[in-house]
């Protein structure tokens, strides 16, 4: 038994890997659309041709081998070149990539084809989430990871969708065209969604197009497949699809919700409210760099926890915020957020973890910080 240790080795090696295998699946599902089902079709149509093609070809080969070897008495034939054979392995890999480019031209055809939308949604790609804004539509929002902090650390255990969660989903009604306009505004991004066959590279800079039509109500998954940096992983894809009239009493209600944002801008605020609300938008879009505590991943992301930027003048804290930083990690929120998250992050930053200043920044001290640098 001792004599072949590495025969055991191979065996005890082989049933560990077995074991650990959690899903054996190597293909991938046909989708929620019609242009993902023909994407799928065509798939499956060119492996089953490849598939002929190996078992022709190693077909003949091994039969060859093993009817004309030498130990079975044959000798090698003597001949030169043959027109036949010259024409006919020639004409017939033609003919094969002629009758596979026939389907695969009319699937590309039908992905880039994203004209008579009825429904025009602009995403924008940002380190690391996503916005999306309905054109003509009035309503636009940020997407933003909610996979609690305790499972990515593994301090809790993962839920059912790990990483691929959001707190607002891009809703689309079903059976309609939708076109998605898509761009970046900081570095290359990709936005993913496998079940409805969408790719498409998000260039700062550039717009580039896709479209797609759901069948039925759901929820897709997808993520941004492009190394956009070290949150990369952290930046998923939600897509619910509604009926149509469900759609339109979703869109009716967050078109209600921008309006009452905006008159939130002229309200006059307390500390309390605007710390409220501070603690909430600060954990959905600084906790990730700055940590939930404050005290930041130096030297990358620096502790707001006592720095002079959270104490010193809120003029300051201001400009930060809004323009961010260049050369660092610290983006530009004027543009991402609303001038009441802006004031009530600011406010929750010079007010948490025992900075206490003591003042409050209003959505009114934005507005007209922005206004001064038209």
């Amino acid at each position: 038994m001792m004599r072949h240790p590495r025969v055991w080795m191979g065996l005890l090696l082989w049933l560990a890997i077995g074991s650990a295998q959690a899903e054996w699946g190597v293909n991938f599902a046909p989708g929620a659309t019609e242009v993902s089902r023909s994407v799928f079709d065509l798939h499956m149509t060119i492996f089953w041709i490849c598939v002929v093609i190996g078992v022709v070809v190693f077909g003949a080969m091994f039969w060859s081998m093993l009817l004309h070897r030498r130990s079975n008495g044959q000798e090698p034939a003597h001949f030169h070149e043959s027109t036949t054979v010259e024409i006919l392995w020639t004409v017939v890999p033609l003919a094969i990539l002629v009758l596979m480019a026939i389907p695969a031209t009319k699937t590309l055809i039908d992905i880039y084809d994203s004209s008579e939308s009825e429904l025009d949604i602009q995403v924008t790609g940002y380190q690391w989430k996503w916005h999306y804004k309905y054109l003509g539509q009035d309503v636009e929002f940020f997407s933003n990871l909610t996979t609690p902090q305790e499972q990515i650390n593994n301090q809790a255990k993962k839920g059912p969708h790990y990483l691929l969660e959001v707190d607002e989903p891009l809703v689309v009604p079903v059976g309609s065209k939708v076109r998605f306009l898509i761009t970046s505004a900081d570095v290359i991004h990709s936005w993913w969604v496998p079940a409805l066959a969408v790719k498409k590279d998000a260039i700062p800079g550039f717009v580039n197009e896709s479209w797609t039509r759901i069948d039925e109500p759901g929820i897709f998954r997808g993520q941004c497949t492009e190394l956009c940096g070290k949150d990369h992983g952290f930046m998923p894809v939600v897509v619910e699809a509604k009926s149509k009239e469900d759609f339109a009493a979703w869109l009716a209600e967050r078109q209600q919700a921008a309006a009452a944002e905006k008159e939130l801008t002229s309200k006059e605020w307390t500390l309390e409210e605007l710390m409220a609300r501070g603690e909430k938008a600060y954990n959905t879009s600084c906790a990730a760099c700055h940590q939930p505590t404050g005290e930041g991943l130096p030297p990358m992301f620096p502790a707001l926890k006592g720095s002079p930027i959270a104490i010193g003048p809120a003029q300051d804290h201001i400009d930060i915020v809004v323009n961010g930083k260049p050369g660092s990690s610290m983006a530009a929120f004027g543009k991402q957020l609303s001038e009441v998250d802006i004031a009530a992050i600011i406010t929750y930053e010079r007010n948490a973890w025992g900075n206490k200043v003591g003042d409050m920044v209003t959505p009114q001290d934005i507005v007209a910080f922005k206004k001064a640098q038209e």
